[in-house]
């Protein structure tokens, strides 16, 4: 195992869920220039966290829709542009391929043999 692979720096830190609003206090390396009187009465460093366990619908055992910055909105808009896109294409390559079916066509009608007629009896 690897020495000094830990860092020592550890101290007492308040996470705080920005959903509900409740607090964890843990031993944490993680910087911050905030700080908030915890429960216990001291003042601890303070790291805010959009989610945590007392928030997550895996932990609470509630479903709900969580969109914190507009994640859902710029998903469908890219997924609208995309099929707009792909049916612009398939549009333009339609146009492409009727008129060359079409002149294919119009090829196959004059080069086909007109004695049709003298072969009747």
């Amino acid at each position: 195992m690897k020495k000094d692979l830990h860092p020592k720096n550890y101290r007492m830190v308040v996470f705080k869920d920005l959903n509900n609003g409740e607090t964890f206090l843990t031993r944490s390396t993680v910087a911050s220039e905030e700080t908030i009187k915890h429960t216990d009465g001291n003042e601890y460093p303070l790291v805010t966290v959009h989610i945590s366990s007392a928030s997550h619908p895996f932990f609470t055992g509630q479903e709900k829709m969580i969109d914190i910055e507009g994640r859902v909105d710029r998903f469908k808009a890219r997924k609208d542009a995309a099929e707009a896109r792909k049916e612009a294409a398939m549009k333009k390559a339609a146009k492409v391929r009727t008129k060359k079916t079409a002149d294919v066509v119009e090829t196959q009608k004059i080069g086909t043999p007109s004695g049709s007629n003298s072969q009747k009896r």
